[in-house]
C-alpha cells in the first residue's frame, strides 16, 4: 500500500474490509522498534510538559511570604482539624521558611491560572495546523518555547507579578500543541490494535512528570541550590530543552519519512492504517457534531475529569501549606501521591483494555465506556478533593 511522504494522511481503521488472511499485517521481527522509540519520546515529552506545568504549584508556596499577608487574606479558625487551636498555631510556626513575595491569594490565583489561559488558546489552532503541515515541528517548537520561558520565570518574578503572569501565559501558549500533536503522532505511528497500550504509556507521562516534579520541587525549594525555588525552573527548563533536541533528532513525522526504520516495521505500520485522506478530506460536519448526544457525553466527562485533575494539581500544594500546615518537603511528596497511583493504574489498565479488545471479549466502545465509568465515578479526583476538605 504505497503512501507518499509528506503531511498526515492516514485514516485509523483496523481489520480493513475485504482484507484476506494472507494480506493481514504481519508483526515485524523483534520486540523493540522505531515506533517504540517514538512512544518513549512522546512519553518523555508529556512528562516534561507536566513538570513545566506543575512546578509553579509547589514553587509558589516557597515564593510567597504567608506571614506577611494581610490578616483578612488568611482563613484560620479553631474549627480546622481535630486538634485545638493552640496545637494548630504551634504547628503553623514550624512549617518552614517563608518566601520573599507578598502576593494575596487572588494574585496567586492569577499567576497559577495564567498558564491555562495560554494553554487553551493554542490547542485547537495547533491541532488544525498539525493536520495540514505535520505535528513534529509544532510539538517540538512549542515545548522549546515552554522551556525557554520557564527559565525566565525567576527573572520575571523579580520584575513583578504582571511580568510573571505574562511569562506563564506564554508558557501555556507553547504547551498548547502537546496534546493535539501527540494525538497526530500516535495516529501516524501506532497501529490501532496497539494504541490503547501505547497511548496509555504516552499519556501516563503526565502523571509521571507530576510525580517527579512535585517532590523534587519541594526538595529544591528547601535547599540553597541556585537560590532555592529558582532552581526548580532552571532544572526543569534545561531538562525540557534537552528533550527538544533529542526529539527533533530521533523522531520523524511518519514511518515513510524515517531514514532508518526497518522495512518490515514500516510495512506493518502502513498496512494497519487504511487509506489516504490527504488528497481530499471531507468537510467537518459541525452541525451533526453539535447535535450528537455521544459528543456532549464525552465533552461533559472530559470537562469534569479535567476540572478535578487541574484543580487538584494546581491548588493542592497551597492547600497543604496554608490549611494543613505541611512544610515544603512534605508538601511536595504528599501532593504527588495521587498521581503516582494514577500513573501505575493507567498503565496496567491499558494493558487489560488491549487484551479485552484483541481477544474480542469486548468491543472498542464497550471497553472505553467501562474505563471511563470507573475513572469518572469511582476513582476520580473529585473524591480526593472532598476527602481533603474532611481532612481539613
Amino acid at each position: 500500500m504505497p503512501i507518499k511522504s509528506g503531511g498526515p494522511k492516514h485514516v485509523l481503521v483496523w481489520n480493513q474490509p475485504g482484507l484476506v488472511s494472507e494480506d493481514e499485517p504481519k508483526q515485524p521481527k523483534g520486540w523493540f522498534g522505531t515506533r517504540h522509540v517514538v512512544t518513549a519520546m512522546l512519553f518523555l515529552g508529556m512528562a516534561n510538559a507536566y513538570t513545566m506545568r506543575t512546578n509553579m504549584s509547589v514553587a509558589i508556596v516557597a515564593m510567597v511570604n504567608q506571614t506577611a499577608l494581610p490578616k483578612l487574606d488568611e482563613v484560620v479558625t479553631d474549627e480546622c482539624g481535630t486538634g485545638s487551636f493552640e496545637e494548630f498555631t504551634n504547628r503553623s510556626s514550624h512549617h518552614g521558611k517563608e518566601g520573599t513575595f507578598v502576593w494575596t491569594t487572588g494574585e496567586q490565583a492569577y499567576i497559577l491560572s495564567a498558564f491555562f489561559y495560554g494553554y487553551c488558546i493554542t490547542q485547537i489552532p495547533c491541532g488544525i495546523l498539525a493536520k495540514k503541515y505535520g505535528a513534529k515541528w509544532f510539538l517540538g517548537g512549542g515545548m522549546l518555547i515552554n522551556s525557554v520561558f520557564g527559565l525566565l520565570v525567576p527573572i520575571a518574578a523579580e520584575y513583578g507579578k504582571i511580568s510573571l503572569i505574562l511569562v506563564r501565559l506564554i508558557q501555556g501558549l507553547g504547551e498548547g500543541p502537546i496534546v493535539p500533536c501527540t494525538h497526530a503522532m500516535l495516529a501516524k505511528w501506532i497501529p490501532p490494535n496497539e494504541r490503547s497500550r501505547m497511548g496509555a504509556i504516552v499519556y501516563a507521562g503526565a502523571q509521571f512528570g507530576t510525580v517527579i516534579s512535585m517532590p523534587l520541587s519541594g526538595i529544591l525549594s528547601d535547599s540553597d541550590f541556585f537560590g532555592g525555588w529558582p532552581s526548580i525552573f532552571y532544572f526543569f527548563g534545561i531538562a525540557s530543552a534537552i528533550w527538544c533536541v533529542f526529539f527533533m533528532w530521533l523522531v520523524h513525522e511518519d514511518p515513510d519519512s524515517h531514514p532508518t526504520i526497518k522495512e518490515d516495521e514500516r510495512k506493518y505500520i502502513i498496512a494497519t492504517l487504511w487509506g489516504n485522506a490527504g488528497v481530499s478530506s471531507p468537510p467537518v460536519p459541525w452541525f451533526s457534531i453539535l447535535k450528537s448526544l455521544p459528543f456532549w457525553a464525552i465533552m461533559a466527562a472530559h470537562c469534569g475529569q479535567n476540572y478535578g485533575y487541574e484543580t487538584l494539581m494546581t491548588e493542592l500544594p497551597t492547600f497543604m501549606k496554608q490549611v494543613l500546615r505541611f512544610n515544603i518537603k512534605e508538601n511536595g511528596v504528599l501532593s504527588a501521591l495521587p498521581y503516582l497511583a494514577m500513573w501505575a493504574f493507567s498503565v496496567s489498565s491499558s494493558c487489560l483494555a488491549d487484551a479485552l479488545i484483541t481477544s474480542k471479549r469486548l468491543s472498542h466502545t464497550t471497553t472505553r465506556k467501562i474505563a471511563q465509568g470507573i475513572g469518572s465515578c469511582f476513582m476520580s479526583e473529585h473524591f480526593h478533593l472532598i476527602m481533603m476538605c474532611f481532612q481539613a
